[in-house]
């Protein structure tokens, strides 16, 4: 088979975590390879996510790389086993940019979901008429079929919010939003009030909650960037995803993760509770 042009962000991470393995064992490719009868090539493959892996192939690397974590192992060939054409998301590639894709990936696949958010509500806490007039206020301007189907992805997000008794639990979900977000107008009055009052009823579900830092916060947090923290099934597959005007970014070195998890919890202090959020946002939702 050859190799993969575009690895999907969880296919690297999965390659990713074999090369961490490898190199805290101190072992070479070449070493690794000589393991599972193949080449040095293959092997810088399998840890860029080029070629896929077998879970025989990791579980033997495991061993040689004196990897006795059974969780983090069996989280890897969780990982392998994985195909595409399973999910949901895979019916739009070759329909949008694959960022788009590995997002709904990691949210389905996360335990819990922190983000920190300036200006707009997170993806999954949109209204279809919000995410629309996002999308259609791109510069420079999408077709309207590219609109379309990114606003049909956004809101098949939300779904894993949603799972029922025979999938996964729904991630727990912890948004903390600007007053600025609350404010914008994106798409008119109207737009903006029905989503303030979808974010409203939203956040009484059970695992989700939404904090609002106000304008009169005196602790400057750094949030001109979106970011989303997503917890793994195991501590070493956890994610940050940040949205920039230049494009997303999935970072998963422990210092990266430290940085942004210090970042949200110093969010989370200088936010209101969650129900003064609760009423914060019903009060600017009246003013509407």
């Amino acid at each position: 088979m050859p190799p993969r042009d575009n690895p999907t962000a969880r296919q690297a991470r999965l390659g990713a975590e074999l090369r961490k393995l490898r190199e805290r064992a101190g072992k070479t490719a070449r070493e690794a390879a000589g393991m599972v009868s193949t080449d040095q090539a293959k092997i810088s493959h399998i840890e860029a996510g080029r070629i896929g892996v077998s879970e025989d192939r990791i579980r033997k690397l495991s061993v040689f790389y004196a990897c006795d974590d059974e969780p983090l192992i069996e989280a890897l060939c969780a990982i392998a086993r994985e195909h595409r054409g399973q999910h949901w998301w895979d019916t739009y590639r070759g329909v949008l940019a694959p960022g788009f894709l590995d997002i709904a990936e990691l949210e389905h696949h996360a335990t819990t979901l922190r983000c920190l958010q300036s200006v707009t509500f997170p993806g999954i806490l949109q209204t279809e008429a919000y995410a629309h007039a996002l999308f259609a206020g791109v510069l420079p301007s999408l077709p309207e079929n590219e609109v379309q189907a990114r606003v049909e992805h956004r809101m098949k997000r939300r779904g894993v919010l949603e799972r029922g008794d025979d999938e996964a639990e729904p991630p727990r979900f912890e948004a903390i939003v600007h007053e600025a977000a609350l404010r914008m107008r994106v798409g008119g009055r109207e737009v903006a009030k029905a989503q303030l009052d979808y974010v409203l009823q939203e956040s009484e579900r059970v695992g989700l909650t939404v904090r609002v830092i106000p304008f009169t916060s005196e602790d400057f947090i750094e949030i001109t960037q979106t970011v989303m923290y997503a917890g793994g099934v195991v501590p070493q597959l956890d994610t940050v995803h940040i949205d920039t005007p230049f494009g997303g970014a999935f970072l998963d070195a422990v210092a990266d993760l430290e940085r942004y998890k210090a970042l949200l919890d110093l969010a989370e202090k200088a936010a209101l509770s969650v129900e003064e959020s609760r009423s914060f946002i019903h009060h600017v939702a009246r003013e509407l």
